[in-house]
């Protein structure tokens, strides 16, 4: 991702704005895109209900957990398709699926090893636009990373979290959403212990040149399970939004 059934058990991390925590488990990135879809219908309803109500704790959102299996995702924008550098058929024998996608940026791919967060959220329950709620992902994803070692930073034109190597970069964490009446869908994807070989079978992002690595790859041994890197992103990301300002009355 870039720019602009499974375990429902989660804590429910709550100020005045309560997010929902769900983790889906290894899920098919169609099935998850229609889950996504599912869950900002129920954001939308609860929006409606929170401005009828008072009182109690106001349901802002959901952050969505999951591991996809093997797949290039492709949005509709023109050229995207170009970076996919092997042919379909060769893809599906490798066991790659290829999945159009309506978030924004360009190609990407997803795989075992990968956390992949969606999180769906009510940005005018957190006084937040595009621009800062990019910003908020990628400094949650920062502070994440953080903990176990690795200095990630912002790459100007380049939406996502970097680490230096050497005189270059390397991409560790992709985002990548779509806003639907303010409402926010996929989000990031945070290579942990992926296979990076992978990544040659697309122009990551349509970033020519650009390298991308992982935790594994950054940690060797040291680097955290996929369970302990969901956990610590999702803290972040929960104790981000929790930070953020109250809306107006009737935003």
């Amino acid at each position: 991702m870039n720019d602009v059934a499974g375990d429902n058990a989660g804590p429910n991390l709550s100020n005045a704005r309560r997010i929902e925590v769900r983790h889906l488990g290894r899920m098919s990135y169609a099935d998850a895109t229609a889950v996504q879809a599912s869950v900002l219908d129920e954001v939308l309803a609860a929006r409606t209900v929170g401005e009828a109500a008072s009182g109690g704790d106001r349901f802002a959102g959901v952050i969505l957990t999951v591991e996809h299996p093997p797949v290039i995702t492709v949005p509709g924008r023109a050229g995207a398709a170009a970076n996919v550098l092997i042919p379909v058929a060769q893809l599906a024998a490798r066991g790659v699926e290829v999945q159009p996608t309506d978030r924004g940026g360009d190609v990407t791919y997803h795989g075992p090893g990968q956390l992949v967060v969606y999180p769906i959220i009510d940005l005018n329950a957190f006084s937040l636009r595009l621009h800062d709620y990019m910003r908020l992902l990628e400094s949650a994803v920062i502070a994440a990373i953080a903990r176990v070692g690795v200095s990630g930073c912002i790459e100007p034109g380049a939406t996502g979290v970097w680490v230096k190597d050497g005189q270059s970069s390397a991409k560790v964490c992709a985002l990548g959403v779509r806003v639907r009446r303010w409402i926010s869908m996929h989000g990031l994807a945070l290579n942990v212990d992926p296979d990076l070989s992978h990544f040659g079978l697309i122009v990551p992002c349509g970033l020519v040149g650009r390298k991308v690595t992982s935790l594994r790859a950054l940690l060797g041994d040291r680097c955290p399970s996929l369970q302990q890197a969901r956990e610590l992103v999702v803290a972040e990301l929960v104790a981000a939004l929790n930070a953020r300002p109250m809306p107006e009355a009737g935003a």
